[in-house]
This record gives C-alpha cells, sequence and structure tokens, in this order.
C-alpha cells in the first residue's frame, strides 16, 4: 500500500479495481495521525489496549493494521498462531516498538483531499456512519453476551471501507454515484454503483478482504453469504440502523429496523428503542 492513486474513470475489471486499491497508500484522519505521534513521542507509557482503542475509532487505519497484521502472519507463520481479529490483538502479536517503526508518520485524509471538500464531506458521513454503526453492533453483541463482541465492533466499523476508499482514490466516482442516489431516492446503492464503477462495491470489498487475507470470521460477518447468523445480523441491523438514522430517527425504514432488531436482541421494541438511544 505505498502508491498515491486518483481515478477519474472506472477501471474494466473487478480484478483491476482490487490491483489498484491494494497497492494505494491509505490516509487516516488527521486526529489519528496526531495521537501516533504523540503516543510515539511516549512509546514506553503505551500499551496495546490503549493504543487499540484509540486506533478502532479510525475505520481506515484499523483497516491498515489489520492488513499489516496479516501479512506479517504470512511472513512468519511459524510465530503467529492465528490471524488476529481485532486491532488490540495485532498489536498484542506485533509488539508496540515494531508497530511504531512499522507505522511511521500517517498521511492525512484532511491533506490528501484539501483540494475536494465535497468528497472530504462526502467520505466523512460515511466514516461518522461506520463510527455509529459499530457502537450499535458492540451493544447488540453485549447484549447477547457474545463472546467475539470485538469482533463484531471490527466488522461494523469496516463494513463499508470500500466506499471509504472510494472517496478517497476515485473521489469524481464516488460524487457521481452519490448525485444519482440523490436525484433518484429510491436507486439503490449496488445500482448505482454498477452504473458508474461496473462493480458492486461489496463485491470488491469481499475481494480486498481475501487479498488482504483478514481473519475468516471478520470476512463472513461482513459479507452477505449468512445473513440468518445471529453475528451477521448483529453487523447488518446495526448499519441499516446507523445508515436510516443517519439525519434523524424520523426515517420512513426505522420503524422495519426497530422490529428486526428487538427480536435479535429478543426484547419489546419499546426496551429496544430506549437501548438504542442508550448506545446512540
Amino acid at each position: 500500500m505505498s502508491d498515491r492513486l486518483c481515478l477519474t474513470a472506472p477501471l474494466p475489471s473487478l480484478d483491476s479495481w482490487v490491483d489498484a486499491f491494494a497497492r494505494a497508500e491509505i490516509p487516516v484522519l488527521a486526529e489519528t495521525a496526531e495521537s501516533l505521534e504523540h503516543m510515539r513521542a511516549t512509546e514506553d507509557d503505551v500499551d496495546a489496549h490503549s493504543l487499540g482503542e484509540m486506533i478502532a475509532t479510525d475505520p481506515l487505519m484499523t483497516l491498515k493494521v489489520l492488513a499489516h497484521a496479516n501479512e506479517l502472519k504470512r511472513r512468519h507463520s511459524a510465530s503467529f498462531r492465528a490471524a488476529p481479529e481485532t486491532v488490540t490483538a495485532a498489536l498484542v502479536l506485533m509488539g508496540i516498538t515494531p508497530f511504531f517503526r512499522d507505522f511511521g508518520p500517517q498521511p492525512t485524509l484532511e491533506t490528501v483531499m484539501a483540494h475536494n471538500e465535497e468528497a472530504l464531506l462526502g467520505l466523512s458521513r460515511v466514516m461518522q456512519r461506520a463510527e455509529r454503526a459499530s457502537r450499535f453492533a458492540l451493544g447488540f453483541a453485549a447484549h447477547r453476551a457474545d463472546p467475539d463482541a470485538a469482533v463484531i465492533h471490527s466488522a461494523a466499523l469496516l463494513h463499508d471501507f470500500a466506499e471509504m476508499l472510494l472517496w478517497v482514490h476515485a473521489p469524481a466516482l464516488a460524487l457521481q454515484i452519490a448525485a444519482l442516489q440523490e436525484a433518484d431516492r429510491h436507486l439503490r446503492s449496488a445500482a448505482a454503483q454498477r452504473q458508474v464503477l461496473g462493480i458492486e462495491l461489496a463485491d470488491l470489498e469481499q475481494a480486498l478482504m481475501r487479498r488482504w487475507q483478514l481473519p475468516d470470521l471478520l470476512t463472513r460477518i461482513t459479507g452477505t453469504q449468512h445473513e440468518r447468523d445471529p453475528q451477521v445480523r448483529c453487523v447488518q441491523l446495526a448499519v441499516r440502523l446507523a445508515r436510516h438514522t443517519a439525519r434523524g430517527w424520523d426515517d420512513a425504514g426505522v420503524p422495519d429496523d426497530l422490529h428486526d432488531i428487538a427480536e435479535l436482541l429478543n426484547l419489546s421494541e419499546a426496551h429496544t428503542l430506549k437501548l438504542l438511544h442508550e448506545f446512540d
């Protein structure tokens, strides 16, 4: 992941999209970059938990750490028993000093996208939605006493990472998709993506997760093949609710979300709504 990329036209195939995005440098939030430099200066006082908590609020830094950890696992399989499924687990396996050695000062989204405020705003909305979805998903998982709650949190945070990367690497195309959906509120995201990109972002995301050999559990929870699995439902419903409530709780989709979440948590809808406002 080292090249700066700025696509203005769609690529010819899913494989070409995967190759381009897999090679491209991924910038992170300025707040994350600043926090990393502050922690670097006091490295001896930093532990995996506090560093992991900070990184886990930034979907793109989370993605970079998990991809890097799994690259290390490929190279040194004897020292890594299993693929780390969370940022904190990745940091424990890497070690704090090797982490700071491998991750120097980070490029920031705010700098890379300074010339395109409209695209930066579009990206910010997706990242804010991801952060809210991860909080909802963690709340659902904790309520269900799921032992993989931390992985479910990561899966919700990363659920739309391909859309985030599109805003970074192909802002003009991301804006075209947004304009199509703004013009036709009934146009589904996948249809708009096929029209502009020739692919669906969900397929790109799964292909990138396989390319980076992200953990099977993370790939499965983020995918659409196991929709009745309670862990997958936790993530899908959290993402759906975050999308529907991005501009307030009066969206027409919220009653269906509330019904399905109440069913997942085995609660009344009134109790579920109270819980959702607590998570938010």
